[in-house]
């Protein structure tokens, strides 16, 4: 808003004074590295525009829970979501392309954040401010970078970052390629060490802001995504080793009304509020037009094919919607689906919050402790080779929450069988959090599989599938530098 207010006063100036020839222009938008940052309120001030793409808006939010977000779209290009027009059609079908703005956003509204953040960091690194504010400023800076490279990496492979020089000169038209696969793991991985360093511990930060324990579960990811096992165990053990997470006894209630500030459980969460500030509009997304108290607008289906792949008594699936009686009088079920359960049912995952009805404040959890002991779970018997007692404990943890009697290691003795397991108990704990299910399927060779099985010979799935296109303005301002993924020419 600043920002704005300034341009416009800038504005302003040249209208009333255009026509004079003494006076000189000034470019108020500009940062002056020898006076900024040059206090803690500065310091702040970079590191909350670092967070400002982060959050649930609908027109500029990577987590906004509208079609707009990537859980959105990554769980519709897998069972836990289908959708039969718009982007989630293309994600469900797997037919997403190089003009399909839908998908190729992501990376063209946010890669240039990447940017920001590097700029800031410099400019911190350059400040004279005090030397514990800015160690903690550059921590969480690079905790940002790495937080959006992860995923824009996750969803599209290996992206342009803008070497700091570049970016310094920007009048110089600097056509710059995608790192390698090593430079961009290599790259987020540096990032996140160092912001383990100098980040809070989690009973010292902020609800809503990075931690120690956070960079960890995102380097968990990272390594899962290469699947370094070793790597993933180790961080597992050390966030385990800090003594500050735990599993909470009321898996539903995470996802109701009630405040989530105090809960031990959730490493990160994006605080949403009624004033769109960070929304959360996912009861709009998920519920149909006559649903009871609150009407929504369908914009989304789960799959029968997931909801069957549920035990009866799974308490996870309590707001997975299979029947409703609507505001006409008419219940709606597999059996007589209308146009509202024909693909599957309601994929609510929070709990209704009549008295909103359109946002709720109910938060966006992305990362919970829960994904540290199932990836300590996988990492032990992939990194074994095969599955042994204590992983099968794991995973009995994350079950016994969900009401759900002990699994035993006869039954999963072999890896293969032990990860099919594993990619269901994922899916059944993370269904419509932060999107990383398709990582999962991606990381067994199974996302090609599941498509197949769940939309038959209307798929167009493929393994060059695994990511997404860029857009075609992006590869023509590489200039032959930037290249396209596999399958997309």
């Amino acid at each position: 808003m600043k920002k704005f207010k300034l341009i416009v006063l800038g504005l302003l100036a040249a209208f009333t004074f255009g026509c004079d020839p003494d006076l000189k222009s000034i470019n108020y938008d500009e940062i002056n590295p020898a006076i900024f940052p040059a206090s803690e309120a500065d310091v702040e001030a970079l590191v909350v525009a670092a967070y400002y793409p982060l959050r649930g808006s609908w027109w500029n939010g990577i987590h906004t829970t509208s079609e707009r977000g990537i859980m959105f779209v990554n769980d519709a290009s897998t069972e836990i979501l289908q959708g039969n027009f718009g982007v989630q059609q293309l994600a469900t079908l797997h037919s997403y392309v190089p003009t399909s703005e839908g998908v190729t956003r992501f990376y063209d509204d946010f890669y240039n954040r990447i940017s920001s953040n590097t700029l800031s960091i410099d400019r911190l690194e350059n400040s004279t401010v005090n030397e514990n504010i800015k160690k903690r400023g550059i921590a969480e800076l690079k905790c940002a970078r790495a937080f959006l490279s992860y995923e824009l990496f996750d969803m599209y492979g290996p992206i342009v970052v803008a070497p700091l020089e570049v970016l310094q000169n920007p009048l110089i038209e600097t056509p710059l390629a995608r790192l390698s696969h090593s430079e961009m793991v290599s790259f987020i991985e540096k990032d996140l060490l160092d912001a383990v360093e100098d980040l809070p511990s989690p009973e010292d930060a902020a609800y809503g802001r990075f931690s120690k324990g956070f960079a960890r579960m995102l380097l968990i990811r990272l390594y899962l995504h290469e699947k370094r096992w070793a790597d993933v165990e180790t961080q597992a053990n050390a966030i385990m080793a800090m003594n500050h997470y735990q599993l909470v006894d009321d898996y539903v209630d995470m996802f109701s009304t009630n405040s989530q500030v105090d809960n031990k459980e959730i490493i990160f969460a994006v605080p949403a509020d009624y004033a769109a500030t960070s929304e959360n509009q996912w009861q709009q997304m998920a519920l149909p037009s006559n649903y009871p108290d609150i009407s929504g607008w369908a914009t989304i289906q789960s799959s029968w094919m997931f909801y069957d792949s549920f035990e009866p008594n799974d308490v996870r699936k309590t707001y997975l919607i299979a029947e409703y009686t609507g505001t006409d009088g008419v219940t709606y079920n597999r059996n007589n689906p209308g146009n509202v359960m024909q693909m599957g049912p309601i994929p609510l995952k929070i709990e209704n919050d009549p008295d909103r009805t359109t946002l709720t404040t109910i938060d966006i959890i992305l990362y919970r402790y829960a994904d540290v002991i199932l990836s300590k779970a996988e990492a032990i018997a992939n990194k074994n080779g095969a599955p042994n007692q204590e992983a099968i404990d794991l995973v009995n943890e994350i079950r016994n929450r969900a009401g759900l009697d002990d699994i035993v290691l006869a039954d999963y003795a072999d890896i293969d069988s032990f990860n099919e397991m594993i990619l269901v108990e994922r899916s059944h704990e993370y269904w419509c959090e932060n999107g990383q299910y398709r990582s999962d399927l991606i990381r067994h060779g199974k996302f090609v599989e599941h498509s197949i099985e769940l939309n038959g010979s209307a798929s167009q799935a493929a393994p060059y599938k695994e990511l997404y296109p860029f857009s075609l303005a992006r590869i023509s301002e590489g200039k032959g530098a930037f290249i396209q993924n596999p399958g997309y020419n």
